[in-house]
């Protein structure tokens, strides 16, 4: 059958208005992906989730995960510049874990932390460990349905003395100076662990007890980690890390660690070593009591090396506060972060 004028004319009207379709979507600006999200941006978005999140992390590309609960917190993340992981466990399942571990496995030997990878809290149990008190720790893992993993850890748990440059406790003790800081009127000081602290109130800058470097102002520990000196000579506070192959690194501020972040530890027993976060909010149980909100990594140390620095390229992060093993074999160690002592104290890093 022939077509109508009429036809004809409704096939070139459709034909042009699928031109201009056409046309308009060519035409139209591809959408932008988001920017990738910093560790800060990753961390506060874990924060807004709440019971819909269960951490987060760098991936081997360097890129932040969150770990979510659903879909729609997925989509949330993908907004934001991060790459979103579904889990079965929430926050508050991870919570009760770790709180089942405070009631019924605090133990000197032992230590925890949530793993956002595996959506777990793990407990590591040093060699101290056995009998009863590791039957202690199993009961409480297996109460918790799956939410808690146990992990052996090499050696003895325990806090470190000394690390970066050393310093001397007036009537014995060595350990070392972490950062050099100041406050809003300008009076230096230098901040180093709290069981270092907690030794003496006087400290030198050699063994011969003749070079003072100042006097204590505050210190925590246990349940922190964190002490600081007030500087008796200005001069001394210099704003880097000694790196131990004759020269040093420039500190010019402090920021929070996250998981999968590369870092690296200067302590005067075993000089500079690097590593990586392995967990963030850790808590430890040492023989002279617990200390929580700890950085927990990789990077060796050994007796000698408390106190010291922790730091990224040229941002602190924490102090050096204990671990298990040692730098011929390898090790965990565990940090106090530094923006609570400074936060705490009111300084900032020189």
């Amino acid at each position: 059958m022939r077509p109508t004028r009429s036809s004809l004319h409704r096939a070139a009207a459709v034909a042009l208005a699928g031109t201009l379709v056409t046309g308009a979507l060519l035409g139209a600006p591809a959408q932008a992906a988001p920017a990738p999200a910093t560790p800060d941006a990753a961390a506060s978005l874990v924060d807004r989730l709440g019971d819909r999140a269960a951490g987060t992390y760098a991936d081997a590309s360097g890129k932040m995960v969150v770990t979510v609960t659903d879909a729609t917190a997925a989509r949330q993340v993908r907004a934001a510049g991060a790459t979103p992981k579904l889990v079965t466990r929430g926050a508050a399942v991870l919570r009760a874990a770790t709180a089942e571990l405070e009631r019924s496995a605090k133990i000197p030997g032992t230590a925890w932390w949530t793993d956002p990878a595996t959506n777990q809290v793990v407990v590591s149990v040093d060699s101290t460990i056995t009998g009863a008190k590791l039957e202690r720790v199993k009961a409480a893992a297996a109460r918790a349905g799956g939410a808690i993993r146990i992990e052996a850890e090499a050696g003895v748990l325990s806090t470190r003395i000394s690390g970066g440059q050393a310093i001397y406790a007036a009537g014995g003790g060595r350990c070392s100076l972490g950062f050099n800081v100041r406050n809003s009127a300008g009076t230096t000081f230098f901040l180093t662990a709290g069981h270092c602290t907690n030794i003496a109130s006087t400290w030198y800058a050699n063994s011969g007890q003749t070079s003072l470097l100042g006097t204590r102002t505050g210190s925590s520990f246990p349940g922190n980690d964190y002490g600081i000196v007030r500087h008796s000579n200005s001069a001394n506070a210099t704003g880097n890390v000694y790196l131990y192959n004759g020269s040093y690194r420039d500190v010019t501020g402090a920021a929070n660690a996250y998981v999968g972040q590369s870092v690296q530890r200067s302590g005067s027993t075993t000089g500079l070593h690097s590593g990586t976060v392995r967990a963030l909010n850790a808590t430890v149980n040492y023989a002279e009591g617990s200390v929580s909100g700890l950085i927990r990594t990789n990077v060796c140390a050994e007796p000698g090396d408390s106190g010291g620095a922790l730091f990224s390229g040229s941002t602190a992060l924490g102090l050096t506060s204990g671990g298990s093993g040692n730098c011929r074999t390898g090790g965990t160690t565990y940090f106090q972060p530094v923006t609570e002592a400074l936060s705490v104290y009111g300084v900032s890093i020189i």
